[in-house]
């Protein structure tokens, strides 16, 4: 005898849907010899049987497949997924459709092999107790998508967004419809950024800077370190000196606000896109949370609402464990000082001459590296950390918990990616004191310093090492790493003559997927376009890296879920979720980070004030003559070198009384210059200065270009103004008609063009 929710009218499906299962369970063969688990098994089938399902068992010589099939009726009881979020009028019974997508049918089953059995156990249960191994939803017709997008072929080509959505679901296509816009966009900021890069070069040989420093062969520098201890003639450093002219100069200022106004319209216009994608899908109206809500009362009418709960005893504790996460990311950068100064003593003590002559060099590209291991190792520990500080807040629904889970382990992410960044830009070389008193690490070996040229050039080593290594390495581990495995895996298995199990083996081969793996794809671009955004005034080429490494990454996606894992759960979206807000956040992140760097790392705050305040032309000298005269020599302090306590004891060095370093100090008791205090209040005023434009440019953008595009605001408009027509014509609700309005009229009556409000699409 059918129940209640059972007798409801079915739907007819084709037939070449019934020769399809919807989902294919595994379990080892081992599991038949334990009566226990084999009890399990039957009782998990019967109970999904019972449900109206239909499955079947095939095995082979390892493993024992459990292909299931949904009945009619599972989807006329889950019919509210397949309506419309604001239907017609509610006496109209809604026809069926005569096909499901699999997308829907997969989501469906999904939800309902998640809901828990009458025992209380559910499917991911049984999988720890070793009832069942896995399960996956099967790749069928993937042919068509793997011709037109997954291939390397493809690799200009416009992304199929529509078959991506019929195939792998709305979440996944916004993924790429996003990852498609981001790099169409980014093609303006690499062209911009290559230009002021280039720019460099025309000044390459001309500058006046690198000039003096080029010519000074009677400066020496002071010694760095304590092991090998030598002065330095400046001139020794012409060739940093030009290369660091490539990305520290005047237009760095004017990218770095470019890229400020790049990240607004880019925001703003992927709204407006996203728009146009979401009212082409017919989903601008439609609510996850009502969703959820609905399956989880056709699944069970006994369900009880859980509602929205604060608790600030839970909040104060994730709080604090998130700042105590964060405190360890900081010290993680901390241990990367040690070893920099460190590495920096013993590579100083080296026997090799390279190391010798190159330890800063050495120093910054061993530390990029050391700092690329632990963004791998604190990964891991990252989003473990969040998952257990997620359950612990109980979140109310999936999204819901997702968006949390988010927010935590993108914060974390964030410091340990770019902790050290920080490190570089504007605490490394500024606390070291001066020669003959310098601050020493547990009293034995000197911090580090900034390259002889300065700390642009050790923020761009450390910037170019990052993120080319983040570009290439981890792009071809995460190719050849599932590519591999798969190889291995096929090889391996024993294939079967059945067709049909055939099929279920090779997608049982193919790389696992979780709930994580798109998640890890968003986050992997969110990182990249904090490296592309926030230290870009340091990095130029930024942009263009991302630009490049972005066109592989969208065909390596394609191919990695088309050919190398196994099939995604679709799910519904409308947007990417809480990722518009970690964007956005980044866009102010990028503002701060710029403007510090331009005002406390770059030499162009100390270029501009020696240009107008103490330069040649100042002093109304010859047209000829370059108004950066003499900065190399303004901007060294003098030591004298009888006030070493260890003399430096090298060939030639006691005919040197004098050595100069990189700071304003007087030369007389080597205190802070008033030159020093008078650059600092200017460096504050620039910052404060660029933030508020830079910002108030931002804003001005946002509110310039709307989020939502008129023809897409007239088109929702137009479509509730017929919907209420309808409500009102089968309702019976026509009570006074319009002039011109008979009761003949038919409800799909729409005003005339000419009483129309003409719009523009902006």
């Amino acid at each position: 005898m059918r129940t209640k929710e059972e007798s409801l009218p079915l739907m007819e499906i084709s037939p070449a849907e019934t020769d399809q299962p919807d989902y294919i369970l595994v379990a080892d063969h081992r599991t038949q010899r334990n009566p226990r688990t084999v009890y399990k098994q039957r009782q998990f089938l019967e109970n999904l049987k019972r449900k109206g399902f239909q499955y079947k068992v095939k095995k082979d010589q390892e493993k024992v497949f459990f292909a299931i099939k949904a009945d009619n009726s599972i989807f006329s009881l889950y019919r509210t997924l397949l309506m419309e979020p604001e239907g017609p009028a509610p006496k109209v019974e809604p026809a069926w459709p005569t096909h499901i997508p699999a997308t829907t049918r997969i989501r469906i089953v999904n939800f309902i092999l998640n809901s828990k059995t009458p025992a209380g156990d559910t499917f991911w249960d049984l999988m720890e107790d070793g009832v069942f191994e896995t399960r996956f939803p099967l790749h069928q017709g993937e042919e068509e998508l793997e011709v037109k997008w997954a291939r390397w072929r493809n690799l200009f080509r416009k992304q199929p967004i529509d078959d991506i959505r019929y195939y792998f679901g709305e979440k996944v296509a916004l993924y790429f419809a996003w990852l498609g816009w981001y790099t169409y966009m980014l093609v303006p900021a690499a062209v911009v950024g290559l230009i002021v890069f280039l720019s460099g070069f025309s000044l390459f040989n001309a500058s006046q800077i690198s000039k003096e420093i080029c010519e000074a062969h009677q400066v020496f520098m002071c010694p760095r370190g304590d092991y090998r201890r030598r002065y330095q003639r400046l001139s020794d450093t012409c060739t940093f000196a030009k290369l660091t002219h490539l990305f520290d100069n005047e237009g760095t200022v004017v990218f770095a606000i470019f890229m400020a106004l790049w990240a607004t319209v880019f925001l703003e216009l992927w709204k407006r896109h996203r728009a146009r994608v979401v009212l082409h899908w017919d989903l601008y109206g439609w609510d996850e949370d009502q969703e959820e809500v609905a399956l989880e009362l056709i699944n069970c009418r006994d369900y009880q609402l859980q509602t929205h709960q604060h608790s600030y005893w839970r909040s104060t504790i994730i709080l604090v464990l998130s700042l105590f996460m964060i405190g360890i990311m900081i010290g993680m950068a901390h241990v990367l000082v040690v070893y920099r100064v460190l590495a920096s003593n013993l590579f100083s003590n080296s026997a090799l001459p390279f190391l010798e002559d190159q330890v800063t060099t050495a120093v910054v590209v061993t530390g990029a590296l050391v700092h690329y291991g632990t963004i791998l190792i604190m990964t891991k520990v990252n989003k473990f950390v969040a998952l257990k500080l997620c359950d612990f807040e109980k979140p109310r629904t999936f999204s819901e918990r997702e968006s949390k889970f988010t927010v935590k382990f993108f914060t974390l992410q964030f410091f340990a990616h770019f902790s050290s960044l920080v490190y570089i830009a504007f605490i490394l070389g500024r606390i070291n004191g001066h020669p003959g008193k310098s601050l020493r690490l547990a009293g034995l070996w000197n911090l580090e310093e900034c390259h002889l040229s300065g700390c642009m050039m050790d923020l761009f080593v450390q910037m170019a090492v990052i993120m080319g290594l983040k570009q290439t390495l981890s792009n071809c581990m995460e190719y050849l790493g599932p590519w591999l495995t798969l190889k291995y895996r096929s090889m391996r298995g024993c294939k079967s003559e059945d067709p049909e199990l055939r099929g279920w083996q090779r997608n049982y081969r193919l790389n696992r997927v979780n709930t994580f793996s798109l998640f890890d794809e968003f986050m992997e671009m969110m990182i990249q376009y904090g490296f592309t955004t926030i230290f870009v005034a340091a990095f130029p080429l930024a942009p263009l890296l991302a630009f490049f490494s972005n066109i592989v990454e969208i065909r390596l996606d394609a191919i990695k879920m088309v050919r190398l894992q196994r099939r995604l759960v679709p799910r519904k979206a409308k947007d990417i979720g809480t990722w518009l807000q970690v964007l956005e956040t980044i866009g102010v992140l990028a503002v701060i980070a710029n403007g510090m760097v331009i005002a406390f790392t770059s030499e162009f705050i100390p270029r501009v004030v020696y240009k107008y305040r103490y330069g040649p032309c100042q002093q109304d000298a010859s047209p000829s003559v370059d108004c950066l005269t003499g900065y190399v020599n303004h901007s060294l302090s003098v030591f004298y070198t009888k006030h070493f306590e260890v003399p430096v004891m090298t060939d030639g060095s006691e005919n040197i009384t004098e050595c100069r370093y990189r700071d304003y100090r007087n030369a007389q008791d080597y205190n802070l210059s008033e030159q020093f205090w008078f650059l600092l209040a200017i460096r504050l005023a620039f910052l404060i200065l660029f933030e508020h434009v830079a910002l108030c440019i931002k804003l001005v953008a946002a509110w310039f270009v709307p989020d939502v595009p008129q023809s897409v605001k007239n088109k929702v408009l137009e479509d509730k103004y017929r919907m209420l027509r309808e409500r009102m014509w089968f309702g019976g609700l026509r009570r006074q008609c319009a002039p011109g309005l008979g009761p003949g009229t038919p409800p799909h009556y729409s005003p005339p063009l000419s009483s129309r409000a003409k719009s523009t699409d902006v």
